[in-house]
């Protein structure tokens, strides 16, 4: 399980259990009711929002509680049994431990574990395990089933009675309480070889087969994996006995090798010249070519010999086409493929929001639940703490961002899977650019290295700190609007000024991200002169600070009354244009909206602002539509 488990805990009652069990599993956090549950690790105030944002950021949930709240909660939410994390209800005196969702996702064995602990009794429910002691959905590690869409129907049939009859070998089905009958209409087949399943017969493929393979730079992806798949239907393997894609690291980012991987659906390994220069004494077809290239003397059957172990042979020597070389070697054991060689490696740029869980995306905390390393300052890895329990943390301080963003890109190149985290959205004001931009240096001038230049990235964005106080307060971003970060740091103030100026003559809603800081007391001040050249001493200015957070303040003020005291380094400033519009709601309180274009309608006579609904004919090629 990637993601570290969460013990939900509604009252004090289960609370006593969820800690006995939190002192036997290091990772365990106890998630908490608010107002029920006071010493919890995280408290939450909504139940069944809470449920549903564990389970989509794929956490494992240990619900102290009636398994009818759990089941309600997650119901609306459920898509792929293949991929959903670990549900368990376990009474709050933890005698009955019941797996709800993910049996063959590790939660029968996650119920054995907690029942073990408490002395209480598993009600595993899975008809697989409980009648046959098998999950044929779900073979063990080293196998892998060709046409999992055909295994309901097949279960079905042997839960009404049906025998099986075992083609090939292996051990963990012989073992399993299977009614066998040698004319049985149901076939279980193992075999490393091509074969179709279907509604009667289910085709387990044993994961001994390693494909090695090289390209020119630029390959096409249909040019490799067509060489690919003629070379395995000619040596009669199956795609399914393939655990894995292996190549020099070189190749790591290359379109061709990662497409062949994701073709096949195996993971993409790759080693060092130095690693594949071991293999020398095992090629085939050597070549000197290829050493004054890269370093060794064969990339496609080193790469293959290297996944496949010390006892592997090559079952396909290196065949090419004009651009693309590949070799298939076979393992006597299973290749487990994650401690071959090493991973391409991959870098999460995650938006963590303002620090609300309710302002982050789904995306984004699965990210970060999936990461083996998580690189950021302290204050945003506290925000996510709840995520990233047992997971490896990077703590740098604030100023250090290159150091910070050179250190993830190079974890990554190692071969790992690293969150880099910003509050806000990561490209806005933030890590993200920083990024690309390293990525972009040469090494010998600041940039990564080769590893670290050849790593997957995903952008998850986030919710950033203009977004979040324009929604607090109204709706001042309702027209055109800009960003200025008044830091000086990097960017002239000379540059800074040139462009408030344009802001203020563009009569744009500005926000002023960086407005002050403990040694920066003057710039605000200057950008309020400017600004009011061009508009109204009582245009509104909006101060969020803490947005999101528990600290959280709002206040509306003036562009005149405003004031460098009032602004800290964790406030949002947002400066209105002339059209927007600061109004008192009958409770007392403020909102500031800014009209979307039509403010000359607004203080206009009823008649005059009335319009008649427009035709919504799709097929009139005149009918007006709304380009906002």
């Amino acid at each position: 399980m990637d993601a570290s488990p969460i013990l939900f805990v509604l009252n004090q009652a289960g609370l006593d259990t969820a800690q006995d069990i939190a002192g036997r599993f290091s990772t365990a956090r106890i998630h908490g009711l608010a107002g029920r549950v006071p010493t919890a690790d995280t408290q939450f105030n909504e139940t069944l929002e809470h449920l549903q944002l564990l389970f989509k950021a794929g956490h494992p949930i240990v619900g102290f509680c009636a398994s009818g709240i759990l089941i309600r909660a997650l119901a609306p939410i459920l898509a792929d049994k293949r991929n959903e994390p670990p549900v368990i209800a376990v009474s709050e005196d933890g005698s009955s431990i019941v797996p709800l969702l993910g049996g063959h996702r590790g939660a029968n064995e996650l119920a054995r574990l907690l029942a073990k602990a408490l002395g209480g009794h598993a009600a595993i429910t899975t008809a697989g395990d409980t009648k046959l002691g098998i999950a044929l959905d779900a073979p063990p590690k080293g196998w892998r089933l060709a046409n999992p869409d055909d295994a309901k129907p097949v279960m079905a049939e042997l839960l009404s009675g049906a025998s099986v009859r075992i083609e090939g070998k292996a051990d963990w089905l012989n073992e399993a309480r299977l009614p066998q009958a040698e004319d049985a209409a149901i076939t279980l087949a193992v075999t490393e070889h091509p074969l179709d399943g279907s509604p009667t017969r289910l085709v387990y493929n044993p994961l001994k087969y390693a494909i090695g393979v090289g390209c020119a730079r630029g390959c096409g992806p249909e040019e490799l994996i067509g060489l690919v798949e003629q070379n395995l239907a000619s040596a009669n393997i199956a795609k399914g006995a393939v655990a894995c894609v292996a190549s020099i690291d070189l190749k790591a980012d290359e379109a061709a090798v990662t497409a062949l991987a994701e073709h096949l659906d195996v993971p993409l390994r790759v080693f060092s010249a130095v690693e594949l220069q071991r293999e020398t004494p095992r090629l085939k077809n050597p070549s000197n070519v290829v050493f004054a290239e890269v370093g060794c003397h064969g990339v496609s059957e080193g790469a293959a010999l290297a996944a496949s172990g010390a006892f592997g042979t090559l079952t396909v020597e290196k065949q090419k086409t004009d651009n693309a070389t590949c070799a298939i070697a076979r393992s006597p054991k299973f290749i487990d493929a994650e401690n071959v060689g090493r991973a391409r490696g991959h870098l999460s740029v995650i938006g963590i929001g303002p620090g609300k869980d309710d302002w982050r995306t789904p995306e984004a905390t699965t990210l970060l639940t999936q990461a083996t390393d998580v690189v950021g300052y302290s204050l945003y890895l506290d925000l996510v703490e709840r995520h990233i329990s047992g997971k490896t943390l990077h703590n740098f301080p604030l100023g250090a961002e290159e150091d910070r963003v050179r250190f993830a890109l190079e974890e990554a190149g190692k071969g790992k899977t690293v969150a880099l985290i910003s509050s806000g959205d990561a490209g806005i004001y933030a890590m993200g650019t920083l990024v690309y931009e390293l990525l972009h240096r040469e090494e010998a001038f600041g940039g990564v290295s080769d590893a670290a230049k050849r790593v997957s990235i995903t952008n998850a964005p986030g919710i950033s700190a203009l977004q979040a106080c324009s929604a607090r307060i109204g709706a001042p971003l309702g027209h055109d609007f800009c960003a200025i970060s008044l830091s000086d740091l990097l960017t002239p103030w000379e540059v800074i000024e040139k462009r408030l100026k344009a802001a203020a003559e563009g009569d744009f809603v500005i926000a002023f991200y960086n407005p002050v800081s403990r040694r920066r007391r003057t710039q605000l001040a200057e950008a309020r002169e400017i600004l009011l050249q061009h508009r109204s001493a009582a245009t509104p200015v909006v101060l969020g600070v803490n947005l999101g957070r528990p600290e959280e303040t709002l206040r509306v003020t003036t562009l005149e009354a405003l004031s460098v005291d009032d602004v800290d380094m964790l406030t949002t400033v947002l400066v209105g244009s002339s059209n927007t519009r600061r109004v008192m709601k009958g409770d007392g309180k403020p909102f500031v909206y800014t009209p979307r274009g039509y403010a000359k309608r607004i203080d206009a006579p009823k008649a005059q602002r009335d319009v008649k609904p427009q035709s919504t004919d799709q097929s009139d090629p005149q009918t007006p539509k709304d380009t906002q």
